[in-house]
């Protein structure tokens, strides 16, 4: 993080949180409910989705678009909600900001390390997210004692997309994919995708009442919390009526944003404003 401008960081400004679509949703969720006196401005790259396919230049060039979008609303801070973006930007949006950043990977890693065990930490993720070994590579800068498996679950995003969070379909792929991990004998597994909360009943009763799920997203939240007290940047005072506490961009197909995010998110959202992020 580069040096924080204490001027920028008033308690009532709202907190930036952007994710290359739809699944930083659960993270947003998990900010609303931690911290429910905060303001949020959501931004969802619909448009560019998915950013995994894509090079770090390009997904470093599409967060600073957003970041520079978001900072248009004094935001106090800014949650990358994104496991592609936090491992390929956050380095980069850190050095040219002068606010707080957070990423999903970090906060995830430690507590997965402070969760286990037996040191058999599994992870699993979309096949960009694997294949980056992101989560791999933080875990083992703080405690290369441990062993890390990471399995890619591709098919999880489009059945969250579709709903089907509690399906005999959803049930069947999940078998198929953590079986190999029940046999590897982990005892926490990291939920390595924004998407996979939603899914996290599920999961849980798949691997195992032994093994721990870390959920990023959850975690993500606390260390906002934390992050916002220790600086004195906590909202102690709900937002008024009328205040439009929660806002929500996307850079296409807003309808569809909408209706997702009522599924997941009780707290009304009525709309979302599309905007030409590469005119930012």
């Amino acid at each position: 993080m580069g040096q924080i401008n204490r001027e920028l960081m008033r308690r009532d400004a709202p907190i930036g949180v952007f994710d290359s679509g739809v699944g930083g949703l659960t993270v947003a969720r998990e900010i609303m409910r931690q911290i429910p006196n905060e303001k949020i401005i959501y931004f969802g790259d619909t448009a560019r989705v998915p950013y995994g396919s894509k090079s770090r230049e390009t997904v470093t060039r599409y967060a600073e678009q957003i970041v520079r979008f978001l900072r248009s609303f004094q935001v106090k801070t800014i949650v990358v909600a994104c496991n592609t973006a936090s491992a390929y930007a956050i380095h980069k949006l850190e050095q040219e900001t002068d606010i707080p950043i957070i990423g999903v990977v970090k906060p995830g890693a430690r507590t997965a390390i402070n969760a286990t065990r037996n040191g058999r930490i599994g992870v699993i993720a979309t096949e960009a997210t694997i294949s980056s070994q992101m989560y791999t590579r933080y875990i083992r800068e703080l405690n290369d004692g441990v062993t890390i498996y990471e399995k890619a679950c591709p098919l999880f995003v489009p059945l969250v997309e579709e709903g089907l969070w509690e399906d005999p379909v959803t049930d069947e792929i999940a078998r198929r994919y953590l079986t190999e991990l029940i046999d590897i004998g982990i005892d926490t597994l990291i939920l390595g995708c924004t998407h996979y909360p939603l899914i996290r009943s599920t999961l849980g009763r798949i691997i195992g009442k032994d093994v721990t799920l870390v959920n990023p997203a959850y975690e993500t939240a606390l260390e906002l919390r934390q992050m916002l007290s220790d600086n004195d940047m906590l909202n102690q005072d709900p937002p008024g009526l009328g205040s439009n506490k929660y806002q929500f961009y996307v850079s296409d197909k807003a309808e569809k944003f909408v209706r997702f995010a009522n599924s997941i998110i009780k707290y009304g959202i009525l709309s979302a404003k599309t905007v030409n992020i590469e005119e930012v």
